[in-house]
């Protein structure tokens, strides 16, 4: 047990990020019963808040007072152009061009924006791939684009399940089932990384596999941005939208991303839904009536954005592009492959804890997740989850029996994850 909490703590000074933790902000009322601050594993559902971004939105409040309209011009970042200051940041997040990136709206407003030009299904090609264990918006989206266009959702909607006895998809499977669709395919829609089960999908390969038949591919990363080193254009996705409160930090309900490869960039054929803001911003205060719209994913915005959750994100965007997603995956995979050792082998090396207490069904492979480890525990998952809550450990309960662990790299640490161990261990020995 000492050489684990040493390794720990050897793990924790040799650590390149470990300053990046003193820019967060960790919940005072959440704290551990010895007053230590709390592990916090939540951050696949809510990120912990900068330090900087009350500063950020309270300048944005100062400007607002001082200038009232003005601001548009003169704040000391300037309003008019607010989202193109978080763009080249967002670029190198997911690994585009700055021309294919936007922030605006929110996840699912982006994902049916997306679907609206690219779901243009025919009588010979109009079926979606998506997963069945999708996170429900999504399993929404899909279905009601498809009866926007006068289809049966279950006639046109193909939902990926896992073999019978396992939790999460082969990627052969995936391959083959988007092959085996063929002609009829339009369109593959995925999350990159799904929700409840935090296994990450090959994008690339889905996304060759889709184009190999004559569909297209888009993407949900939800769980992928700030989690995963992703490379959108050099992997061929047509588009990708994402959120912005989990990983990357930007509070609750905060602006969303979206992402349209650059072969889509003048592509204004595509039936889209107009607003002035994806208005070609050269002669946009004109007010003319035929919608122009912009180059680029810029093309797709409908209105201004909001200033205040575009600080909130900019605060957040900061530190990721300082700390940069190569280190921070590196770390992750570091800090996840720890926490797997500790809960597959560690926990069992006395023999006093069950050996079905529980079990990880987030894939082993480092290159099938993130982040994220799923966990079935025996008994009560819920009640044992408040339980760690209780100890200082806050991870998160998804129906109907997973606690969601995610040590996630800019803010947690090897003695984080040594705790949660800890907690575990003494419920585990409870349970036998």
């Amino acid at each position: 047990m000492q050489m684990q909490i040493d390794y720990a703590m050897e793990m924790d000074q040799l650590d390149e990020l470990k300053d990046y933790r003193e820019e967060f902000i960790f919940p005072d009322k959440l704290r551990a019963p010895d007053g230590r601050s709390c592990v916090y594993l939540a951050g696949n559902s809510l990120g912990l808040q900068p330090r900087s971004t009350r500063r950020m939105i309270l300048e944005e409040l100062e400007d607002w007072g001082d200038y009232g309209v003005e601001g548009h011009f003169h704040a000391r970042r300037p309003w008019l152009p607010y989202h193109e200051f978080v763009t080249a940041y967002s670029a190198r997040l997911v690994g585009a061009l700055p021309s294919e990136v936007v922030v605006m709206n929110s996840l699912t407003v982006n994902l049916h924006l997306m679907m609206i030009s690219f779901y243009r299904p025919t009588s010979d090609r109009y079926q979606i791939i998506c997963e069945k264990g999708a996170f429900p918006s999504d399993q929404y989206a899909v279905a009601s684009q498809a009866a926007l266009h006068g289809l049966n959702p279950a006639d046109t909607v193909i939902e990926l399940a896992p073999r019978a006895g396992e939790d999460t998809l082969r990627p052969d499977d995936i391959i083959e089932a988007i092959q085996k669709s063929g002609a009829r395919l339009a369109l593959v829609m995925l999350g990159n990384v799904n929700y409840l089960t935090g296994q990450a999908f090959d994008m690339a390969a889905i996304s060759r596999a889709a184009h190999a038949v004559g569909a297209l591919a888009g993407f949900n990363l939800a769980h992928g941005a700030g989690n995963l080193h992703l490379h959108l254009h050099q992997d061929e996705v047509d588009f990708a939208v994402w959120c912005s409160y989990k990983y990357l930090n930007a509070g609750p309900g905060g602006i969303a991303g979206c992402f349209v490869h650059e072969r889509h960039a003048n592509s204004f054929d595509l039936p889209r839904l107009a607003g002035w803001w994806g208005h070609d911003k050269v002669d946009r205060f004109k007010m003319e009536p035929d919608f122009r719209p912009m180059t680029g994913a810029e093309g797709w915005q409908l209105s201004n954005p909001p200033i205040f959750q575009l600080a909130a994100l900019k605060a957040s965007l900061e530190l990721f592009d300082r700390a940069g997603m190569a280190a921070l995956r590196a770390k992750g995979d570091a800090l996840t492959g720890y926490m797997e050792h500790l809960l597959t082998v560690d926990l069992h090396e006395d023999g006093r804890v069950a050996p079905d207490f529980l079990s990880i069904i987030t894939p082993a492979d480092k290159n099938q997740r993130g982040s994220q480890l799923s966990i079935r525990f025996k008994g009560d998952g819920k009640k044992l989850l408040q339980a760690f809550k209780q100890e200082g450990v806050v991870c998160d309960f998804r129906e109907p029996d997973i606690i969601r662990a995610t040590p996630a790299p800019m803010y947690c640490s090897f003695q984080d994850v040594h705790r949660f161990y800890e907690v575990v261990k003494k419920f585990a020995q409870a349970e036998k």
